[in-house]
């Protein structure tokens, strides 16, 4: 078993649990009438409320007051659930559909391009030139791997290998975010390490992600 397929089957074992604890919040939501684009929509307004608020940190508080990066990182974990569970009440409540599905992606990028882009600001606001580009380039991969995808799917091809696909991210990015807001008054360097250092790996291996499915498109099309 590749690294690829061990990655999927550990990340399919959590998602099952996860619908095992969401499944009765799933059930009421259908009885209220709550449908998966709401959900979805609920899911973006809290991430780009986190995006706001790392700008607002950048913006306004003094740089070591690293309480609100990481209050902005525990709003994208809570987002996140929305994630999951718009599909769970779309399957469960038989709401699914094709504009959901396309609706749902849309929302996706628009939550991690606001939550990096506000990364990046950060970083530039305190002059860490090195880290925003960093961050910079995890969003080109962030895009690529997802574009990469939805192209080879429209020829027919199925994509969805790779090591850093956008759970992998997410996890990453609030990981750094929680880092910094608890230790980054507490270690004895740099505390933007912390940050930035889950930026340099995404940026890493989503490009590296996104290199592998053009090599398994290209190979998929000389069959």
């Amino acid at each position: 078993m590749n690294i690829s397929s061990q990655a999927k089957k550990r990340r399919d074992a959590i998602q099952q649990g996860i619908y095992c604890v969401i499944d009765p919040f799933v059930r009421l939501l259908i009885r209220m009438g709550v449908t998966p684009n709401m959900v979805t929509t609920v899911g973006l307004l809290g991430n780009l409320a986190a995006a706001a608020l790392i700008v607002y940190a950048a913006l306004n508080a003094p740089f070591g007051h690293f309480s609100l990066l990481g209050v902005a990182g525990a709003v994208i974990l809570f987002s996140s659930l929305f994630d999951m569970l718009d599909g769970r009440l779309a399957r469960t409540g038989n709401m699914v559909s094709r504009f959901g599905a396309f609706y749902d992606s849309v929302l996706d990028r628009y939550q991690e391009l606001a939550t990096l882009s506000a990364i990046t600001f950060y970083f530039m606001h305190f002059h860490y030139t090195w880290a925003a580009l960093a961050t910079f380039l995890s969003i080109i991969g962030s895009v690529m791997v997802s574009y990469v995808r939805a192209r080879a799917e429209g020829l027919g091809i199925e994509c969805k290998m790779g090591l850093m696909q956008r759970p992998e991210r997410v996890v990453l990015t609030v990981f750094g975010l929680l880092l910094i807001g608890i230790l980054g008054n507490v270690v004895h360097f740099d505390p933007i390490y912390l940050l930035a250092l889950p930026q340099v790996l995404i940026a890493l291996l989503a490009n590296y992600t996104a290199a592998m499915r053009i090599r398994h498109v290209y190979r998929a099309m000389q069959q």
